[in-house]
C-alpha cells in the first residue's frame, strides 16, 4: 500500500531523480516533472496527494506553478512543498504568499524533506 501520491517538478534532474528514489523507497507513488508547463498539466490532472515544487524553472516558475494550483478547485487545497536555491526573505514571503506550505532552501537534506513530506500529509489528512 503506497503512503500517498506525490508529484516531484524540478529542472534539475539529478535533484528530481534524488527525491524520487527517496520517497519511492519510503513507500510514495512519485511522478517526476522536468519543466513547470508539465508540472502544472500533471498537477490539474493527477489527484496527487502533495506536490514538491522547484521555484527557478524554465518555461514557467514554481510560484506561477502554484498560483495556478491554488487557482483550480481541484488541487486548491493541495500541499505545496517549495524546494529553492532562493533563500531571501522576500523569496520566502512570496512563496507562502502564493499557497506554499512548507519552503525549504537548497542545499537540502533528503531525510528532512521526506520528514515535512510527512508531516504535511498528516495534517492534510486530519
Amino acid at each position: 500500500m503506497t503512503l500517498g501520491k506525490v508529484l516531484v517538478v524540478d529542472d534539475n534532474h539529478d535533484i528530481c531523480d534524488l527525491l524520487a528514489l527517496k520517497l519511492t523507497n519510503a513507500g510514495f507513488d512519485v511522478t517526476q516533472a522536468n519543466d513547470g508547463i508539465t508540472g502544472l498539466e500533471l498537477g490539474l490532472n493527477g489527484s496527487f496527494d502533495l506536490v514538491v515544487l522547484d521555484v527557478m524553472m524554465p518555461g514557467m516558475s514554481g510560484i506561477d506553478v502554484l498560483r495556478r494550483l491554488r487557482d483550480a478547485e481541484q488541487t486548491a487545497t493541495t500541499p505545496v512543498l517549495l524546494l529553492t536555491a532562493k533563500t531571501q526573505e522576500r523569496d520566502v514571503e512570496s512563496g507562502f504568499g502564493a499557497g506554499a506550505g512548507e519552503y525549504m532552501t537548497k542545499p537540502f537534506s533528503p531525510r528532512e524533506l521526506l520528514v515535512r513530506v510527512k508531516a504535511m500529509l498528516a495534517r492534510s489528512q486530519s
